[in-house]
């Protein structure tokens, strides 16, 4: 799957324990990210459903 680039913007407290985490983790901080997004989406998923897509969806970004 493509990946696309996102500008996010962070309290630096949030940025600072994001950056232990990920340094304790041996991730990258987007490498971090992206796996905490995709916890998340699962989460979402496991209590809200499968989250249906269009082809829409995927070319309005």
């Amino acid at each position: 799957m493509d990946k696309i680039q996102s500008a996010m913007r962070l309290e630096l407290i949030d940025h600072v324990k994001l950056k232990k985490i990920s340094q304790y983790e041996n991730r990258s901080m987007a490498n971090m990210i992206e796996t905490l997004v995709k916890r998340e989406i699962a989460r979402y998923e496991r209590e809200n459903g499968e989250i249906t897509l269009t082809d829409e969806d995927l070319y309005t970004e």
